[in-house]
């Protein structure tokens, strides 16, 4: 049993040992800051990619980001910072710091003059996504940091660098952070700038780790008592970058977890034949409540009550509930979703299949047009085209096959004339007709 054991472990400790594929520490370390070198040809690159995820934010667009955080050369400087501290090298601490300091702010320069010559003003989804960073990101920025580290440091590199660059996304928050300049708002400056210093500061604390797992000689002697104080200090600033974000992943997981809560409750108690609920909003922040709009017969103050009293159920006992019915200025949009919603519940739950629902909603629209067909003025248009007609009729026919489905639809007409006409006439009449009903298919039945 303990030879299986020994086995095992061997096996185990051989399939994650990182020094059979681990390239010389020299080669390393010249990577490495080599990367944090920032002059000529690697700021042109810095603010062409800076442009390029700028214009991507403007547009919403995820491919274009994502090309920009490919060819962006932020994270040579961070994992420079990790490398000097994991192996004492205080000149290569302050050279990358410098050059991190002047890439960002190059990066934020640049977006911000972006957005202001820009005429897209309004934020877009993916330029929202960088303000509210959570505990997620920290998760994100350290294995997406440890991953680029250990790529560094082997022989095989592969593809990995690039992974990285998109997992951990520098360059977004940067270029949402001069959007934030740009239009003036302090809270989406302050949300991504805290989501770019989670991620480079992840990254860096992941290359520390490698850099200390790897063992790699340090450039000066520093005391033991030395380097637990620095080590002190690396966790609590550390800590401090965490918490923020545990408290925004904490709201968001609530908040989410509140509108679920919501939706069950107004789909289960605001459910009435003759009033209908035309939208609501969950609001979470500052205060919680429930904001109702209905539209039909009004509801009385006791049946709202009991309702409120339904909050308990649902667990929304600290939320306030407004209903407002049949109030002016409704957004038009909104009635005619709410209409087309509930039509269309109260007709399809009891369809089955996919088939069904296309037969039945063919012949609601087949009866909707027979229904509006306006055919008393149509009749004298006709009487007037041709004085031969005395009588005419006319209505949309469907053909179905075997299986009760339709095929086709047309117009049927007949008419009665004062003397039978040519067939040449017939034509002339039914060609009229496909002009006048706005149809491509019309047979006329003459008597």
């Amino acid at each position: 049993m303990s030879s299986v054991i020994s086995k095992s472990l061997d096996f185990i400790k051989d399939r994650f040992n990182l020094s059979k594929d681990q390239e010389r520490e020299e080669e390393i370390i010249a990577q490495i800051k080599q990367g944090v070198e920032f002059r000529g040809i690697n700021v042109w690159v810095l603010v062409f990619a800076i442009m390029v995820a700028s214009i991507g934010l403007n547009v919403n667009s995820t491919a274009v980001i994502i090309g920009a955080m490919l060819i962006s050369p932020l994270m040579g400087p961070i994992m420079g910072v990790g490398l000097g501290i994991g192996i004492s090298d205080i000149s290569l601490i302050k050279k990358a710091a410098k050059n991190l300091a002047v890439m960002v702010a190059i990066s934020v320069v640049t977006s911000a003059i972006y957005f202001l010559v820009s005429p897209l003003r309004e934020a877009q989804s993916e330029l929202l996504n960088r303000t509210t960073p959570t505990i997620y990101d920290v998760f994100i920025a350290l294995f997406g940091g440890l991953a680029g580290i250990v790529a560094i440091s082997s022989r095989e590199r592969g593809n990995v660098i690039p992974g990285v660059a998109i997992a951990t996304a520098l360059m977004p928050p940067l270029c949402t952070a001069g959007y934030g300049i740009a239009i003036g708002s302090l809270k989406y400056f302050a949300g991504a700038f805290y989501l770019f210093s989670i991620n480079a500061v992840f990254i860096c604390f992941s290359t520390l780790l490698i850099v200390r797992f790897l063992r790699f000689k340090e450039v000066a002697f520093i005391s033991p008592h030395a380097k637990r104080k620095v080590n002190n200090i690396i966790l609590a600033f550390l800590v401090l970058m965490i918490l923020p974000s545990i408290y925004i992943a904490r709201n968001l997981v609530l908040k989410s977890i509140y509108e679920t809560r919501v939706n069950d409750f107004v789909r289960k108690e605001f459910k009435f034949t003759t009033t209908d609920v035309i939208k609501y909003e969950a609001i979470f922040a500052p205060k919680k409540e429930i904001r109702v709009s209905l539209m039909g017969s009004p509801l009385d103050a006791n049946t709202i009550s009991n309702i409120q009293n339904q909050l308990e159920d649902y667990k929304l006992t600290d939320t306030r509930l407004i209903v407002k019915q049949n109030e002016k200025g409704l957004n038009a949009e909104d009635i005619k979703s709410q209409v087309l919603e509930t039509y269309l519940e109260r007709n399809l739950d009891s369809l089955k299949s996919k088939e069904e629902r296309i037969t039945y909603l063919t012949r609601e629209l087949l009866q909707w047009q027979q229904q509006y067909q306006p055919l008393e003025q149509l009749s004298r248009e006709v009487c007037v085209f041709d004085k031969n007609i005395k009588h005419f009729a006319a209505r949309p026919i469907t053909t179905y096959n075997d299986q009760g489905q339709p095929l086709d639809t047309f117009q049927l007409a007949l008419v009665k004339y004062i003397n039978l006409p040519k067939k040449a006439e017939i034509k002339r009449f039914e060609d009229w007709l496909k002009l006048r009903l706005q149809t491509d298919s019309v047979k006329v039945i003459a008597e």
